[in-house]
């Protein structure tokens, strides 16, 4: 399954980058315009009209492979095993004995030396209470 997938991946990128250079290639409507007024050339590969019908056609072919890899990838995205259920399900099982215990991330614990826990450091005498 995972290689199929991977396959798909590679036909649908190789697709979309023919398209971005075919797209690239051709040219728009209003390009035989300028050519008329003798700003470009007419002349083309595939003879007057032959490179838009093919180039077009060839577009086409290569939107409609896109289009079909893009659905295929994302029916195999959504396939979930029927055992395992969803996430929450599998959150639901998961025992706060397992869990680790929290972390204290409060600025007062960030100082050092002022943890409830910690001793005072030998040689420095303890601060004095105020009463």
């Amino acid at each position: 399954m995972n290689a199929m997938v991977t396959v798909i991946l590679a036909v649908q990128m190789l697709s979309a980058l023919a398209m971005i250079g075919l797209i690239l290639v051709q040219h728009g409507k209003g390009a035989d315009m300028g050519a008329a007024f003798g700003s470009g050339s007419s002349g083309s590969l595939f003879g007057a009209s032959g490179g838009a019908n093919f180039l077009s056609r060839t577009t086409a072919v290569l939107a409609a492979v896109f289009f079909v890899s893009t659905l295929m990838l994302a029916y195999f995205g959504n396939l979930r095993p029927a055992a395992t259920g969803s996430v929450l399900e599998g959150a639901a099982l998961v025992s706060p004995a397992s869990m680790p215990a929290p972390v204290d991330n409060s600025a007062a614990s960030q100082i050092p030396g002022n943890s409830p826990a910690s001793p005072a450091p030998s040689g420095v005498p303890a601060p004095a209470s105020s009463k």
